[in-house]
């Protein structure tokens, strides 16, 4: 109901990428509500049988109440970097973090509100003691064991889960690193590039033999192709750039074991031919990235320079360094020279002998290669204009222009073009592009098999080592490697100015330093099971896995914030023990403490992590469009989650145990304290 409420302000409708952010905040939503009943249930088992229902739940409400809002505050915090992201990942993550924001913001609201009062009036009856439980006596049967062992070799503990954290830089230095994951569209484009000075007929003919080779796939239901421009501005394609779109059948329908991506290399090996540079997409992501950087490839290059001639000679030797990259599938450098142009020269000197001007040369040659209109033709209510021209054969090649194209001269008669101007073929710039006022050669690269950052690492290291720039011409790197390095950089900013926020909720929280000091440094741990499941399962590092750490970060810091919350509990009623008994408070009492704290409440953190793990697995299995970036958000969260729970469960205990019991007095030096304190007080009796 928040989320309905905040959409129709927002104007965010109901997708793929806005449900889904109330698909991985859904699980963190109930926690607050967990652990608050089950510490109302714990109350209410320890409680005398005279004290009031009441009494005992908002006793156990007021326990745990401020901190449980302040770990779901943390979260909706967390996802703060995410509304700084701009453009195209700006507007495709944006849903998500507005349905999770509100989501976690009215979760936070409610726990403090709404949960206690439903508290009040359905927690009511005979509560089953925990230890009835046998799931509940199962956990504490492994893990108290566990804790025990932990406490007596904390140091040892802590270095341990310090060499997990330095072994996870194995994976780190193998996972790649891309944009975006590939959106299956359910349509590919095939935009293959010839070289310059094709003709109409022979385009055709490539197109229709493509199209013929891309039909014979079972996969493909329609395959529409399109060689050169629209008659509009805003499609400058030059005849030699191919658009095709393919249409796929429902993969229930495609051969056993075959992907997109196995698809496309066997298509792109079908159609090989001469002269021919191959480059695959799809239409929505090819239109989002030509608008963007004019790049239709993942990877471009872009030339600048002062001389055409000179910087297609750059982009050609930068394209021949791309093809000997592993991982390259095609490298083209537009040919911009390569165009055929029909010069028509005048001949001032002649024309000045028959008694010409260079308008009476302007005019036949537009009337006889391009048409004139000379009369209308009246059908019905209909009116068309009569255009006339040369026939074929006296405008095919500049021979037959300059014999049979005839002017007329002032005094009577003609002559041939020829014989007052000089008609030939050149050669020149087919396109002309400038970008920042500069201008502008480009060079495709469309990859296989290969993660963008690490292709354009070694690319880049290739092409400075093999190509020699002139002076005044320079190289840039363009297409999805451009939005990969905008985004890290607005995250490499914003990230750390979220993780003081969250050190500052934490602190106003425990208001003591300690506690925050250890959830703080839990983060890092929790970033291990995340990225170990990334490299298990093959996802390179892109935004959409960003956004899933981004999340796992404040889910962890709830689970530690917990865990410290049970913590520092049983620290306190173990302090009033000691007191009442008269003795100090020592390293035993410590570790008596966090047993009771952890183990005992061992049922609510697994709870938690349980709901959270519910409402993320289903998303590994599902598919369809917009599952591939959903996927990658929730696996770093699961695998992370993994690691977060032992490191809440194992290393949280012994690092509070090393902290905490830094200064106190071993057993038999308290128990020495307390004689002698005795001693003191019967002589200063007597």
């Amino acid at each position: 109901m928040d989320r309905s409420a905040t959409s129709a302000r927002t104007g965010i409708g109901a997708n793929i990428m806005s449900l889904g952010g109330i698909a991985i905040a859904i699980g963190a939503m109930i926690d607050a509500a967990i652990v608050m009943i089950e510490n109302a249930h714990k109350h209410l088992e320890r409680a005398p049988p005279d004290k009031p229902r009441v009494e005992i739940l908002i006793e156990a409400a007021s326990e745990v109440g401020p901190a449980l809002f302040f770990s779901l505050l943390i979260i909706t915090v967390s996802f703060l970097p995410i509304f700084t992201l701009e453009s195209q990942e700006g507007r495709l993550f944006g849903p998500l973090a507005f349905t999770k924001t509100f989501s976690m913001a009215a979760a936070a609201l409610l726990s403090v509100t709404l949960v206690p009062a439903l508290m009040i009036l359905f927690v009511r009856g005979y509560i089953v003691p925990e230890h009835k439980n046998p799931l509940n006596r199962f956990l504490i049967w492994i893990y108290r064991p566990v804790i025990a062992g932990v406490l007596r070799v904390k140091t040892l503990t802590i270095l341990a889960a310090l060499v997990i954290l330095g072994v996870t830089a194995w994976p780190v230095q193998h996972i790649g690193s891309e944009f975006m994951p590939n959106l299956d569209e359910g349509t590919l484009m095939y935009m293959p590039t010839t070289l310059p000075g094709i003709s109409v007929t022979k385009a055709a003919e490539l197109m229709q033999t493509q199209d013929r080779i891309i039909k014979s796939f079972p996969e493909v239901q329609t395959v529409f192709g399109k060689a050169g421009r629209a008659l509009t501005a805003t499609d400058p394609a030059p005849t030699e750039m191919f658009e095709t779109i393919i249409t796929l059948k429902p993969k229930s329908e495609w051969r056993p074991g075959v992907t997109t991506d196995s698809l496309k290399q066997e298509m792109d090996a079908a159609l090989q031919f001469p002269g021919v540079s191959n480059a695959w997409t799809m239409p929505i992501r090819a239109r989002i990235d030509m608008l963007s950087t004019g790049i239709r490839t993942p990877v471009g290059v872009k030339v600048y320079g002062t001389d055409l001639g000179e910087m297609e000679k750059v982009a050609r030797q930068i394209e021949s360094v791309l093809k000997t990259i592993p991982g390259t599938s095609s490298a083209y450098a537009e040919r911009v020279i390569g165009g055929y142009y029909l010069d028509i020269v005048p001949d001032r000197t002649a024309l000045g002998r028959y008694g010409l001007t260079i308008n009476d040369v302007q005019d036949v040659v537009g009337m006889a290669l391009g048409s004139e209109v000379v009369t209308q033709t009246v059908e019905g209510r209909e009116r068309y204009g009569v255009a006339i021209r040369y026939p074929r054969a006296s405008r095919s090649d500049p021979q037959s222009i300059a014999r049979d194209v005839q002017i007329s001269l002032p005094g009577g008669g003609t002559v041939p073009l020829g014989e007052v101007a000089d008609v030939k073929l050149t050669r020149g710039a087919t396109t002309i592009r400038t970008e920042n006022g500069q201008l502008a050669v480009y060079i495709y690269v469309d990859i296989a098999n290969r993660d963008l950052g690490g292709y354009v690492a070694e690319a880049q290291q290739a092409v400075a080592r093999s190509v020699t720039m002139p002076p005044g011409y320079s190289v840039a790197w363009s297409g999805q490697f451009e939005y990969l390095q905008r985004a890290e950089a607005r995250l490499a900013v914003v990230v750390p100015l979220t993780l003081a926020l969250i050190f500052l909720l934490l602190y106003l929280n425990f208001k003591a330093l300690t506690e925050t000091v250890i959830v703080m440094l839990s983060l890092p741990f929790a970033l291990v099971g995340g990225i170990w499941l990334m490299w298990w399962m093959g996802f390179n590092a892109s935004v959409a896995v960003a956004v899933g750490f981004i999340a796992l970060a404040g889910v962890a810091a709830e689970t530690g914030v917990i865990m410290l919350i049970y913590l520092d509990h049983a620290l306190k009623e173990q302090r009033e023990a000691c007191e009442q008994e008269g003795r100090s408070f020592s390293k035993p009492d410590l570790n008596r403490a966090i047993m009771v704290g952890a183990v005992e409440r061992v049922r609510p953190k697994m709870m938690t992590v349980a709901a959270i793990m519910a409402g993320l697995v289903p998303i590994l299995w599902r598919t369809g469009t917009g599952s591939e970036i959903m996927q990658r958000i929730a696996v770093p969260m699961i695998g992370g989650m993994v690691s977060s729970t032992l490191l809440t469960l194992v290393v949280i205990p012994a690092v509070y145990g090393l902290i905490k019991g830094w200064r106190l007095p071993a057993a038999s030096e308290a128990d020495h304290a307390v004689t002698e304190n005795q001693r003191r007080s019967l002589q200063a009796a007597e």
